[in-house]
This record gives structure tokens, sequence and C-alpha cells, in this order.
């Protein structure tokens, strides 16, 4: 009954059993002062479930503070969470409380707390065994009553094993562990969301209703969903703009899926599309390295007369039959460095091609993983016009790690 109240309270839709359990260890947690960590997909509705134990616990008569960590700058990340003195650091003209003493009674969630740095981990870490914790440029210590609870779709366990992540931290975060499930986990919970996102759009904009077909609704359900809620929620309004007053079938709705006209992604685990940007980077240079292999065989091959424009297209073809990335296909730094650094060497290859091979072949000049990294992110700014937000996006990497490295490079 309890469960039930909480998902009116808050307008969870949802009957599937992952779900109804993960609320229901909200609950259960919830009068009781620990920490908590809730793990699962992007989109996936974890926000809920700090409210939840707030609203269900003896603080919620107290603050509420939401701070999403991954979109602080690592270099103001410290000041915003626990304050700062007048004159800790250029632009302090005035002393500010932070997060935890603003909240002090209540709770806290902090969202992607896996994008902490260390050292704000540290800090963390003793407001959490001893409730104090110290300004930034201050040497007084300060005592808060907060409860913390936290949330990531990390795999903390291989965050830590990476050095990513304080292991004493991580325990002191998870003393309660909730597991959020995916949308494609919740079954007939998809139809549900449908019919309830497109009601509302209706409503909200007094368009026609649309309605789903049996084939409409046996694609919603195959359909793998790696954006989860937030993605079928702006599908659903799509659908209920262009086809307002229609009948949905299978073939709508495919027009609309990423995938449009062809099969459903196969299910993949949370584990197996995750990846570290250093895991990515390495991949693109060993590509690279390969592809300069290849590029400098051909071009020995021109300057003995044996080369040809055929060669240089059938490298074209094969590189990219060869060499595709079938798991990276939607990272945009893989594909475009590599599209960026092909078309540069065939080019010169081609013009070489065309000039009579009277000198000798200069060794070409490999380009540092940093030159490499350098060039990628200086693109992706030209082409966002500067925008960090919208090239963090675009090279799947945190505003705080794209912040970083901009002031490394000098792309400020």
């Amino acid at each position: 009954m309890q469960v039930k109240q909480a998902q009116q309270r808050f307008t969870i839709i949802g009957n599937s059993q992952p779900l109804q359990a993960a609320i229901e260890r909200a609950l259960q947690v919830a009068p009781i002062d620990l920490s908590v960590l809730i793990h699962g997909e992007s989109g996936a509705g974890k926000e809920f479930f700090p409210k939840i134990i707030h609203e269900y616990s003896p603080r919620k008569h107290k603050k509420y503070i939401a701070v999403n960590c991954g979109a602080i700058p690592e270099g103001t990340i410290d000041s915003e969470l626990f304050g700062h003195e007048k004159g800790a650091f250029t632009g302090a003209i005035a002393s500010r409380k932070g997060y935890f003493e603003e909240a002090n009674g209540g709770t806290i969630f902090l969202d992607e707390v896996a994008e902490l740095p260390l050292t704000t981990q540290a800090r963390l870490l003793r407001v959490l065994e001893s409730g104090e914790f110290i300004k930034v440029g201050s040497s007084e210590v300060q005592k808060t009553n907060i409860r913390v609870v936290a949330a990531t779709n990390v795999n903390m366990q291989k965050a830590v094993r990476d050095g990513r992540f304080r292991e004493d931290l991580f325990y002191r975060l998870s003393t309660v562990y909730i597991v959020v499930p995916p949308l494609r986990d919740r079954g007939d919970d998809i139809l549900l969301l449908a019919r309830k996102f497109s009601s509302d759009f209706a409503e909200r904009y007094h368009t026609q209703a649309i309605k789903f077909d049996d084939t409409a609704k046996a694609a919603l359900c195959a359909y793998r969903w790696p954006g989860n809620v937030r993605q079928l929620k702006n599908l659903i309004e799509q659908i209920a703009l262009f086809d307002a007053g229609s009948t949905i079938t299978a073939d709508d709705v495919n027009k609309y899926l990423p995938y449009a006209g062809g099969d459903f992604t196969p299910a993949v685990s949370a584990e197996e599309v995750r990846y570290s940007y250093a895991n990515e980077r390495e991949m693109l240079f060993k590509m690279l390295f390969e592809m300069r292999r290849e590029i400098d065989r051909l071009r020995q091959e021109v300057e003995q007369g044996s080369g040809s424009h055929n060669t240089i297209k059938d490298f074209r073809r094969d590189y990219g039959r060869q060499h595709s990335l079938p798991a990276y296909s939607g990272h945009h730094i893989a594909g475009e460095a590599i599209d960026a650094e092909a078309s540069q060497v065939i080019d010169e290859l081609q013009v070489s091609a065309e000039v009579p091979a009277k000198e000798s072949a200069k060794e070409s000049a490999m380009m540092t993983l940093e030159d490499t990294e350098r060039e990628t992110i200086r693109r992706s700014l030209e082409r966002n016009e500067g925008k960090r937000k919208k090239t963090a996006e675009e090279l799947k990497i945190s505003e705080r790690t794209l912040y970083r490295k901009i002031k490394e490079y000098g792309l400020e």
C-alpha cells in the first residue's frame, strides 16, 4: 500500500516487480539515517528515489538539495559543496555558504557522484565519517548534520579498480544500495508510460489523442530503449505532435526510432555499452597507427611506379570495411578523428600519385596522443561555435573533463 502511495505522490508510473522492489527498498531505508547509493542507467528515473527517501524520513521538514556533480567544473566544485571565505580565490569577493552548510539538518542528493575529483572525494569522506568540513580558504572546522544520497550510472567497482573513485568512500556511500531497473526490463510498464505521455501531451497542448494498435505496442516493447524513460517520453511526444488523432502502427513507431525501418538493437547490458574515454582513445590510436603503415606501403608503391589511382580508391574502400568500429558506431570522437586523419593522409597520397616519384619517401610523422586529442577537441569546439556543453555531449565526456582539457591544451 505504501509503495502505491509513494508512486501516486511522485507520479511514478509502473507495476513491474523490479521497479516496485526498488521503491519498497527506498521506503524501508527512509526512516533510518543511513547513506544510500542509487545505481541505474541514464534516464531510468534515479532522481525520484532520493525524493522518496527524504520525504519519508524525519528530515522531511528540512532542506533537500540536489547537486549534479558532473555539471560543476573541477576548479569550483569544492566551493560549491563546502563554501568559501572572502579572498579564497580570484573572484571570491565575499564569503559563501556551500550546499553542505545550507542543507544542514536535511538531505543532499549528489547525482553523478562518480564524477567528483579525488580531492573532493576526500572532503566528502570526512563529512560522512565525522560530519566535519572546512570551507575553501578557511582553517576553521565546521559541523553539519546531513544525510547523503548519491546516484551514478557508472560501474563503481570498476571505477575503484581504475583508481577513479576512493574505495573507502564507495563503501561509506553504499551502506544501502538501490538498483533502478532500465526501461527494457520493465515489461508492460513501457505501454503504461506511452499512454501516460501521449494523454499528457494531448491535454497540455489541446491536440487530438493518439492510439496504439497491437503492432505498435509490440514495436515499443521490442525496442531496447538505451535512453530509458527519457527517450520514450521524447519519442511519444514527437508522435503525438506529428500524428495527432491517428492510430499508430509499428511502421509509425519505427519512423521515429534511431534505427528507422530496420531491426531493433539487440539487447546489451549497461556494462557492455559503457566505456571509458581512455580506452576509446587507445583504440583510436591503434587504428591510426595501422592506417599509417598501410599509407607508407602504398606510398612506396607509388614512388616505385606500381601505384595508381585505382590502388588509392581500393584503399579507401578496403579501409572502411576492414577498420569499422561497430561497437562505437555512435561515438563521435573515434569516427571524426579517423575520418579527418584518413582524409588528410589519403589526399596527400593522391597528390603524390600524380607527381613523378623523383625524391625518396620521407618517413611520415606520427602524431602524439596529446596532439590528436587536442586537434579533436579543437575541431569539435569549432563545430559547436565554442559551446562547451554541446562539445562535451558530442565528445561523450563530462563538461568538467572538457574544461580541464581546454585549459591543459590552451584552447580557451
